[in-house]
């Protein structure tokens, strides 16, 4: 079946559902560069339109899009991505959700659309014979008020006592997705008070990318729905852990996990080791992608379970990239997790940096370092530099200077996506460099 003839079947799919369930509305989902979720509503009467069609819109609107001198766009939904929301008005008035392509009114993909910057790069690896898949493991917290940081309840790691009081939030949280399609694997309380994570299963990684915009959406109305506030922001409360968005890859080829060797060192394959060696490299540079915010710099810092340093180990959740323990019988479960990203980066740019990284070290025949075994924070800064490891960058500003610089980064998203990704950072760092803050009004005014 040709890929139109597979895009009439779905889009007939869409229209039967639709009729059979009696939607009355479907919003048209997509991001801007930063990883905001947009949306417009059609009525039903127009889905069949609008599937054949497109909807056009005004696309300099948009962060990152356009010009405004070029700025008419066509949102061209993917009736693959076609869901019923779960919290609809009413049995006999459903709303449904499809993500779109974002279009030129010539037809081709805009540069500036995020989803487009993944789908080129997932072709690139296909065009090589490789699928990507990725399981994200995002962290959130719930505050009584989206103006406070009062949590919701005492309790720590995998609590499951009456202090746990979102347990109630996360079930009906699942339940959610479950019915929008998105298999969850685990839910479980964090490590911070009021902090909780809830896992969906691996999946390709265009999938999960809309699964984790979805995903991000559902937590935030459930909240909003018992009159409480859900953030991704990365580290909203000073003193106790921030929120990551620990990413869990591996490369398939042919329905194999191309990243175990049953002969290889740590069961993991040559391959798998330059791919590893690629994020290790050019972490430095797509930093600024998968930790977008000011205030992801203030979760990367030590003691908090979040990475500084460029090492990868077999156990040890202080490294940047963490290979968790081979099963026998599960090899296809073979995969790395890197712990820098954050729950509110835009996960289609930053899958995009992840596999185009670890792309880079196998084509150019990258080794990776050993393992470490020990705490590398209790490591000398001498016995770090003597053992080649690297950090981090310390600030958006440092990230920015990084990734500007980088020809990956740039090769990856794209002439237009990556001047003006790095335009709106610059931009947010001039904002936070000049405002005074809370802090300098404590130190400083009581003693100048």
């Amino acid at each position: 079946m040709t890929k139109a003839e597979n895009r009439d079947e779905a889009k007939e799919s869409v229209l039967t559902t639709a009729r059979e369930r009696d939607v009355k509305f479907v919003w048209l989902w997509f991001t801007d560069i930063l990883g905001f979720l947009k949306s417009f509503s059609i009525g039903v009467e127009d889905l069949e339109m609008v599937l054949n069609e497109g909807l056009g819109f005004d696309g300099s609107s948009i962060e990152g899009f356009t010009r405004i001198d070029e700025s008419d766009m066509v949102a061209m939904p993917d009736p693959d991505t076609f869901q019923l929301l779960p919290w609809s008005p009413g049995e006999h008035s459903a709303v449904a959700r499809m993500f779109c392509d974002i279009l030129t009114p010539e037809g081709k993909p805009c540069d500036g659309d995020p989803r487009y910057v993944l789908r080129r790069n997932l072709k690139k690896a296909t065009d090589s014979g490789f699928n990507f898949y990725v399981g994200p493991e995002l962290e959130y917290f719930y505050f009584q008020k989206p103006n406070g940081t009062i949590g919701l309840d005492d309790a720590g790691y995998f609590d499951m006592t009456p202090p746990d009081a979102a347990h109630d939030l996360r079930r009906e949280t699942i339940v959610a997705l479950q019915k929008m399609g998105i298999a969850v694997d685990k839910a479980h309380h964090e490590v911070a008070h009021s902090q909780h994570e809830i896992d969906m299963k691996y999946t390709d990684a265009l999938t999960m990318a809309d699964n984790v915009m979805t995903y991000r959406y559902v937590v935030k109305e459930i909240a909003l729905k018992h009159n409480v506030y859900a953030t991704f922001m990365p580290k909203p409360v000073f003193g106790i852990n921030g929120s990551g968005m620990h990413v869990h890859q591996s490369l398939f080829k042919a329905g194999r996990n191309a990243f175990f060797d049953p002969a290889g060192k740590f069961h993991l394959s040559k391959m798998a080791l330059s791919f590893l060696a690629g994020l290790l490299k050019y972490a430095p540079e797509f930093t600024c992608v998968t930790n977008q915010w000011v205030n992801s710099y203030k979760r990367l810092v030590p003691k908090y379970e979040a990475p500084v340093y460029l090492s990868w180990a077999l156990k040890n959740r202080s490294d940047l990239i963490r290979v968790p323990n081979y099963t026998p019988g599960k090899e296809s479960a073979t995969r790395f997790e890197i712990r820098s990203p954050d729950p509110a980066c835009n996960p289609y740019l930053t899958f995009s940096v992840l596999l185009a990284a670890g792309m880079a070290g196998i084509e150019e025949g990258l080794k990776a370092p050993e393992p470490v075994a020990e705490n590398v924070y209790h490591m000398s800064e001498e016995e770090r530099e003597k053992r080649g490891i690297g950090s981090l960058p310390s600030s958006l500003l440092e990230a920015i200077q990084l990734t500007e610089k980088s020809n990956l980064v740039k090769d990856t998203l794209g002439e237009h996506a990556f001047h003006a990704f790095l335009e709106n950072k610059k931009e947010e760092w001039d904002r936070f460099r000049v405002y005074v803050t809370d802090y300098e009004l404590k130190e400083y005014l009581p003693i100048m």
